[in-house]
């Protein structure tokens, strides 16, 4: 690992710690902007009051948790003029139009329909303001669409030739933009943003129920969220085993570090429950294993050769410790997303969804697990890129700014201590309006025909005082 208190350690630890922050706003803000959508879309069809109020609950924590990712994502920005000038000029001709698609036709439209969503339904009226909101969860899509073909390109570059001055110059946008692993990086991060926002909500309707059954939009947005824990998960969980799968093709050696592979093996591959990397004897220490599971995994035959850490050069060897434990604290979370589900299956068939006290208490305990698993696959994704920042092709050593350490160690010390005076009271704001209940005001007055909208968005309709 690189010295942390030279320039190009601290400029990784300043961007690790903005990025940081600014990824769980955009994780929450996507979900949350089509939890919205669906809210606003059920109470058009069924008039059930229920989610008018549960829409008007959510819809100003996701107008706080928006305002902080438009904050936190403004700050990032001004580090690749500040500590990575040279990143910024060799791959600005391929890198930087993404970035301007991105503000052009994804932040301007959520930014554009955001008022009309928060304030406008009285006075645009209920389908104009549909629109608004459903824009509003597109424009957040379309921006996860182009900032994971930016990161994406950095992983797999491709559609690109080097001019005189040994710049990346697009010659393929449609290589560029669809490259090779963007379509596996896409799904599971979009999937990421709906199981962190599940959660979330999860959380909220949990601590709720514990203090009161019977209030409707409680029960309801509880319900939602547990068919969307048990719905999507498992496509996660099949996304990144893709998703995987293409990293071994384009990314070997990541795939090397995650498994924890120091040594090749050419009669199949043990998978690496949990162990403690030792770079410095290339192994990890009191491994537990499954034998040839790997190979199994990875190549669908318990036999199949996978190749090791051995076969790179020390040099090109990403940090293994970092992304063997990040890499397994994803999964870990997962595979715990998972058993929720199938305990919240269980309750609904045996009709105590509402009754399970250790459910709600275990939705409470996993309200912040979608965070985690985000932070932990990121981690994952970046730190097994390096020592690269296009991946194979220009190194984090060559992509620093001629910036002295005491100059970024200034302005890290300046951020930690701005960020956790903003965003720790943005959070705490967030809180506070999710400790309150949801709001009961509007559910005695119920516009058209009531109807029974069951499956999984539209949890069953509550009787009088239940």
């Amino acid at each position: 690992m690189l010295d942390s208190f030279t320039a190009e350690g601290l400029a990784r630890v300043q961007f690790a710690f903005t990025i940081s922050f600014h990824i769980i706003f955009p994780a929450f803000s996507i979900g949350l902007a089509s939890f919205l959508a669906v809210l606003n879309a059920l109470w058009l069809w069924t008039r059930d009051a229920t989610y008018l109020t549960l829409f008007d609950y959510w819809k100003k924590i996701f107008a706080v948790a928006f305002g902080m990712g438009v904050v936190s994502g403004i700050v990032m920005s001004y580090q690749f003029g500040t500590n990575w000038a040279v990143f910024s000029d060799k791959t600005g001709p391929v890198l930087g139009p993404l970035m301007a698609y991105e503000v052009l036709s994804a932040f301007f439209l959520e930014a554009g329909f955001l008022g009309i969503m928060l304030f406008g339904r009285d006075r645009v009226g209920n389908k104009l303001h549909m629109f608004a909101t459903a824009m509003v969860a597109f424009g957040t899509l379309m921006s996860a669409t182009w900032i994971l073909s930016v990161n994406s390109w950095m992983q797999t570059p491709a559609g690109f030739s080097m001019n005189d001055m040994g710049q990346f110059v697009p010659e393929n946008w449609w290589a560029i933009v669809f490259n090779p692993s963007f379509p596996y990086r896409l799904i599971h991060m979009v999937l990421a943003a709906y199981l962190t926002t599940a959660f979330v909500v999860a959380g909220v309707g949990g601590w709720h129920l514990l203090r009161d059954r019977t209030n409707p939009a409680t029960r309801r947005m509880f319900s939602m969220a547990m068919w969307m824990a048990a719905l999507v998960t498992p496509i996660q969980i099949l996304a990144g085993d893709a998703h995987g799968l293409n990293t071994l093709e384009h990314q070997p050696a990541k795939v090397m570090a995650m498994e924890g592979h120091y040594d090749s093996h050419p009669d199949g591959a043990p998978l690496i429950l949990f162990g403690i990397p030792n770079p410095a004897e290339k192994r990890i220490d009191y491994a537990i294993q499954i034998p040839k599971l790997s190979s199994l995994i990875l190549k669908h035959d318990l036999n199949a050769p996978l190749a090791g850490l051995d076969t790179i050069p020390d040099e090109n060897e990403p940090p293994v410790a970092v992304v063997f434990w990040s890499f397994r604290i994803m999964i870990a979370l997962g595979f715990t997303m998972l058993g929720v589900g199938v305990w919240s299956l269980w309750r609904r068939w045996r009709g105590t969804l509402y009754e399970d006290k250790w459910l709600q208490r275990t939705a409470i305990a996993m309200g912040p697990s979608g965070f985690v698993a985000v932070l932990a696959g990121w981690i994952t994704t970046e730190v097994g890129r390096q020592p690269y920042t296009v991946y194979g092709l220009l190194r984090t050593s060559d992509s620093l700014s001629p910036v002295a350490a005491p100059a970024v160690a200034a302005s890290l010390i300046a951020f930690i201590i701005v960020y956790f005076f903003v965003f720790g009271a943005g959070t705490f704001y967030i809180l506070r309006m999710m400790g309150k209940v949801p709001g009961t005001a509007r559910l005695g007055l119920r516009e058209g025909p009531l109807r029974t909208t069951g499956g999984p968005l539209g949890a069953e309709i509550m009787k009088p005082g239940e």
